[in-house]
């Protein structure tokens, strides 16, 4: 690589600058565009997957763009910061709106592209807002091909441009051809990946002697070059005005890299080969390519290493729906790199596991959680008090205002939740949800054994109306010795219920309570569990004596060393009894508590029976529950 000389530690590993937009990827798998029923959204353009990539690879990615004003806008900020890309950067349009992109997925060949960009925020970036001292900030300045097409957001590229040059940073192009971009085809054509233009390729060459490193297709070489249908002239001619380190994706054959004069032939360029593997959809293949070989060369590695990595993150995307949420982790490229995996990516089930749990994700490392999805007793409260059923929505929303005192008593923001039900606790359920609190909602049918879903036959039809953020609860009473048919029959519904939220991407919390059992009960229903491949983000159980819980945690460690952890349920036992089960329980794999009727049945009783008024309900809640949080603090007191 003598062409490519990255500096020593900056900020920033790399900027990114260029297209920043909405991904709507059709979720009807072989449907043309036109008949699409429903789409998932996700962050989208090509610069800001290549961020998000390169983050999500562990390296600090910084984004160069602009969005509108509005939801969508927000949406894509939150998505990167989330994944631990800097956005201070990303400029806020006050009148135009973010961009958008339709995409189908048809068949094996066929992925129809719709671009909704006129006069969207990114091609309007602002070049006098281009940073001179945030970039000097940065080892490398990667630039899409499609920032380079209109006057505006050329300006800012060389704005950029000049800043990387001045201050060291290696410049990056990646081509990116999309002929619709520079207004060379149809609108309805944005699939084309090639269309041979004399003005292109000028307006190309022009800013090519400010890289040095571009990667592209043959196609988009062909474009840069200028001479269509003739790879190898092309390259020369690229080499003519450049002396820039060249990345030629040849799709399934890899890649090869040119660091000098152009070869006779191109088998005589350094290569590395491809992965093999089923293509579910190519759409931003070259995205996690580009975030693959990039995070390779600034960690350090040669080209052989670097596409090593670049060609598996292309492979593990293309397996996928999607193109950001799609890209590895560290420790899914560690598991690829095994010699463990299996061949068909999308049927391999520790891949999927890694993926779904080894993204950045809120932390919750330790939780406060008040439980007050219970339906049947609260109905039998109501009767009790001689109150109607309709009282309950209201009941439930005082008691979010109980949880929400409690958590700004005692300084609980990120430690703390509510488990809430939709029968009764919809309203409440819509307004504890998108406020970063831990939200759970339970599935499970009151008393059910063998377990049955509530309100459905059909889990993984119900989920889909479910914010993605909350937590689907499951209360199965079982086991060990339960007799075959019921086991079974218990052990069907739990498998359906995973396999609903992996489709969903909902975390799942499974609450075990093993009637009459032991401790012992407890661990061989867990074990059990984990032996039918389900793997729950958290699990729930009873207070147990201290000495099994290092035993559950061997076990959790072994079969699931990404569970969140443990929680501690109430079983409507006295306050005194609960604190006893606290301080049994400080093994680090116990996290926190669910408890309810211990904090709110008492108060609740007398609210619906006319005792007490809503904010006597609210401060006796909300007191139980501050006072269950400092027996739990107190419990995890270092001893003097």
């Amino acid at each position: 690589m003598s062409g490519l000389r990255f500096s020593g530690p900056r900020r920033f590993d790399i900027a990114c600058l260029g297209r920043l937009a909405v991904d709507l990827y059709a979720q009807q798998v072989g449907s043309r565009l036109e008949d699409v029923a429903s789409f998932a959204k996700y962050l989208g353009g090509s610069s800001a997957n290549i961020a998000f990539g390169v983050a999500r690879l562990g390296l600090k990615s910084a984004m160069i763009s602009r969005v509108g004003d509005e939801q969508m806008g927000r949406f894509l900020v939150e998505t990167l910061q989330r994944e631990g890309c800097d956005t201070s950067q990303v400029q806020v349009d006050p009148e135009r709106l973010t961009g958008l992109v339709l995409l189908g997925l048809k068949d094996r060949d066929t992925f129809p592209l719709l671009f909704v960009r006129e006069n969207c925020a990114d091609m309007a970036i602002d070049a006098s807002r281009i940073s001179e001292d945030f970039i000097a900030g940065c080892r490398a300045l990667l630039i899409t091909g499609t920032h380079l097409s209109t006057p505006t957001v050329r300006a800012a590229s060389m704005v950029a441009l000049a800043h990387a040059g001045k201050h060291g940073a290696v410049r990056v192009l990646d081509i990116d051809y999309r002929p619709v971009l520079w207004g060379l085809t149809r609108r309805g054509e944005g699939a084309n990946r090639y269309v041979a233009d004399a003005a292109v390729t000028a307006r190309l060459q022009e800013l090519l002697p400010q890289f040095e490193l571009l990667i592209g297709t043959e196609e988009e070489f062909l474009i840069a070059g200028g001479v269509p249908g003739d790879l190898l002239a092309s390259l020369r001619r690229v080499r003519e005005v450049t002396p820039a380190a060249l990345v030629v994706k040849l799709g399934a054959r890899g890649c090869c890299f040119i660091d000098g004069a152009v070869p006779a032939r191109l088998e005589d360029a350094p290569t590395v080969v491809g992965e093999r593997i089923e293509v579910m959809n190519i759409l931003g293949a070259g995205d996690a390519f580009a975030a693959g070989l990039l995070t390779g060369f600034l960690r350090g590695e040669d080209f052989h290493g670097a596409a090593r990595i670049a060609n598996a993150c292309g492979a593990i995307v293309v397996s996928r729906h999607a193109c950001a949420p799609a890209m590895p982790t560290p420790a899914e490229l560690a598991h690829w790199f095994s010699g463990r995996r299996l061949p068909k990516v999308d049927a391999d089930p520790v891949l999927a596991h890694l993926h779904r749990t080894t993204p950045n994700r809120a932390e919750w490392p330790v939780l406060h959680v008040m439980a007050f999805d219970h339906r049947s007793q609260f109905e039998a409260m109501a009767r009790e008090a001689g109150a109607p059923l309709t009282k309950l929505p209201a009941l439930k929303q005082l008691l979010l205002r109980a949880a929400d005192d409690t958590g700004k008593r005692h300084a609980l923001q990120g430690q703390f939740g509510v488990l809430i039900d939709e029968r009764y606790g919809i309203d409440a359920l819509h307004t504890a949800t998108g406020r970063g609190l831990w939200v759970g909602r339970p599935v499970e049918q009151p008393g059910s054994r063998p377990l049955a879903f509530d309100g459905t036959r059909s889990i993984g039809t119900a989920l889909v109306s479910w914010p993605r953020e909350q937590v689907v609860k499951c209360l199965v009473n079982s086991h060990p010795d339960d007799e075959a048919e019921l086991r079974v029959a218990q052990e069907e519904r739990l498998l359906e219920l995973w396999e609903a939220t992996r489709a969903s991407g909902h975390e799942l919390l499974l609450e075990l309570i093993a009637p009459g059992g032991d401790d012992a009960a407890v661990l061989r229903s867990v074990k059990r569990f984990y032996n039918l491949g389900l793997k729950p983000e958290w699990w729930k159980l009873a207070p147990m004596r201290s000495g099994a819980w290092p035993t559950l945690a061997t076990l959790i460690t072994e079969r699931d060393p990404q569970c969140r952890g443990v929680v501690l349920l109430g079983l409507n036992q006295p306050m005194e009894r609960l604190v006893e089960g606290f301080a049994a329980a400080t093994h680090p794999i116990v996290r926190g508590f669910m408890v309810g009727r211990t904090i709110w049945g008492e108060a609740s009783r007398e609210w619906l029976a006319g005792a007490i008024d809503d904010a006597a309900l609210v401060e006796r809640v909300a007191s139980r529950f501050g006072h269950l949080i400092t027996a739990w603090r107190d419990t995890r007191r270092p001893a003097r």
